[in-house]
């Protein structure tokens, strides 16, 4: 059985990271490093043999509100996957908080897609999201004051506070969501991951989810997020990046609406609605 079948598994969720310090780097705070949280240093990762991603570069700091986009195939989720050791480097190097990231307990709060979980696991909604704190509570050890306070908190960001006791067979798709959300917020992040947190949600839930994490952004949290939906990520986002394997751009949205960096992205034609949609045609 995989890691992700079952509910109380919690390295593929969202638990976030531990960290060791990296060789010769120094072990001070992200402030004192220009306050990077996380940073990608020519990163390659190969995958059954086959090259996914090469020479990714770049860094997360707090309150950064990040879409990352691409085709299918392009490396996305196998880039979240990396920053949070779920695959193995091929070559460079990802820091978090100026150490070397490995699976653990940490700062990072990781959002998957929804079907990577048995949603018929008898489990309630509270507990599920309890579930993102195995790694501060421990194994086979009873939950504390603060780990419930945390599972409340973040229910009440996700607005599923009533629904606590319910069982997450019985949620909606967006009710779901929400609670994957609630399950990585309960760590209390410095950095939340999202893996197309917005594929198949109806717009209220699009609406509530973008309204919370732009919240969290402007509170200091960095969010980093894969998705399929440029239109909105264009206008919700602060920064992009258009990746395809390898970093094709990386900026504002006013400073990425140059056609070629689209046409590269995607491998689409000067025809492509997509180029005007994204205001590289006028």
């Amino acid at each position: 059985m995989s890691e992700a079948a079952i509910w109380p598994a919690v390295l593929p969720t969202g638990d976030g990271l531990a960290v060791d310090p990296a060789p010769g780097i120094p072990e001070d705070s992200p402030e004192e490093r220009g306050t990077a949280l996380i940073e990608v240093h020519d990163l390659a990762v190969a995958l059954g043999g086959r090259r996914v991603l090469t020479g990714i570069r770049f860094q997360v700091r707090p309150g950064e509100f990040i879409g990352i986009i691409g085709p299918n195939g392009a490396g996305k989720t196998t880039l979240m996957r990396a920053i949070l050791s779920l695959v193995p480097a091929e070559s460079g190097s990802i820091l978090v908080d100026g150490r070397r990231a490995r699976r653990g307990s940490g700062s990072i709060g990781y959002v998957p897609q929804r079907h990577e979980f048995m949603w018929d696991f008898p489990i309630s909604v509270e507990d599920a999201v309890l579930t993102g704190r195995v790694s501060r509570i421990g194994w086979l050890r009873r939950a504390r004051v603060e780990d419930y306070t945390a599972v409340a908190d973040a229910l009440s960001l996700v607005g599923m506070s009533d629904l606590r006791r319910r069982p997450v067979g019985e949620l909606s798709g967006g009710q779901r969501q929400r609670v994957l959300v609630a399950r990585a917020l309960a760590l209390r992040p410095r950095v939340l991951l999202l893996d197309e947190p917005f594929t198949g949600l109806d717009m209220p839930t699009q609406e509530l989810l973008t309204d919370l994490f732009t919240t969290l952004s402007a509170q200091g949290t960095a969010i980093v997020m894969t998705t399929h939906d440029i239109v909105a990520a264009v206008h919700q986002c602060a920064r992009l990046i258009l990746i395809n394997r390898r970093i094709i751009a990386d900026g504002p949205p006013s400073d990425v609406t140059e056609g070629r960096l689209w046409k590269e992205t995607f491998d689409v034609t000067d025809s492509n609605p997509l180029l005007m949609a994204v205001g590289a045609i006028r």
